[in-house]
């Protein structure tokens, strides 16, 4: 299996370094990663001007080849997919990330903006993220077990896995839950401190993070708020559209 390693945080961030290393059990590993740090980019991608593309050396024996790119984690996929390697990649592993990329917060991430550009080529994705600010422990313990458990199920066309650790240390991981659903809050619940500037009609805006600490049962927060690993499907919304313009061809397919 051909895998394509990719990442919001930089080619050179120890995510993806670490990502690299536990993926070699699966398969060949390729990587292109931004150049730099590409968080809430989501699926953005470059549409003016030149990027660069730079062939590295990975810091991972076994890593058969490693770019850096000066554009977005989208970017990145996209010009792996199209001029890189056509044809030849089977699945994408983006992360792992700093930061969880649940509820709210999956619509504005990078790393989720990566796999979803995979299921745009036809390519399956699997989205690792972590809790800020903790040392890969439970990922490193768990990483092969979760995947292997999700290469196993089926994943509909359009949909990516996202997989979600909670920091700490791996005894005191409680389990491991499926088919949860994203919560309908922020994690990262964005406040903003306005103040005003010498210039008039001019303020600085000031973004703060206050992390709640309690989800809706059922879904990704609140199983990682729990103690508990999170995995779940996220579907790019334009399979959606395609299934809606079939049922409104034929009417049978409506209650579907």
């Amino acid at each position: 299996m051909n895998i394509l390693i990719v990442n919001d945080d930089g080619i050179r961030f120890d995510g993806i370094i670490r990502l690299a290393k536990m993926a070699l059990e699966f398969g060949k590993v390729y990587v292109v990663a931004p150049a730099g740090q590409c968080s809430a980019m989501s699926q953005k991608v470059t549409v003016s001007g030149d990027m660069v593309l730079k062939k590295e050396t990975f810091p991972i024996e076994g890593v058969e080849e490693a770019y850096s790119l000066t554009g977005s984690p989208a970017d990145c996929v996209k010009v792996a997919m199209n001029s890189l390697f056509p044809g030849e990649i089977d699945i994408v592993f983006s992360g792992i990330n700093e930061g969880f990329n649940a509820g709210f917060d999956t619509i504005y991430s990078g790393t989720i903006g990566a796999a979803m550009e995979a299921v745009v080529h036809g390519v399956p994705a699997i989205a690792y993220s972590l809790q800020s600010h903790c040392s890969y422990d439970v990922p490193e313990a768990y990483f092969s077990e979760v995947t292997r458990m999700v290469l196993k199920k089926d994943l509909e066309p359009g949909s990516i896995w996202n997989i979600n650790f909670p920091g700490g240390l791996p005894e005191e991981i409680r389990g491991i839950l499926f088919h949860r659903v994203p919560a309908h809050i922020e994690h990262y619940f964005d406040h903003y401190d306005q103040e005003e500037t010498e210039e008039e009609g001019v303020w600085k805006i000031t973004p703060r993070f206050l992390h709640p600490t309690e989800a809706e049962s059922g879904t990704d927060l609140d199983a990682l708020y729990r103690g508990y690993i999170s995995i779940g499907k996220l579907k790019n919304m334009t399979f959606d559209c395609e299934k809606k313009a079939e049922a409104e061809a034929d009417p049978a397919l409506m209650d579907l």
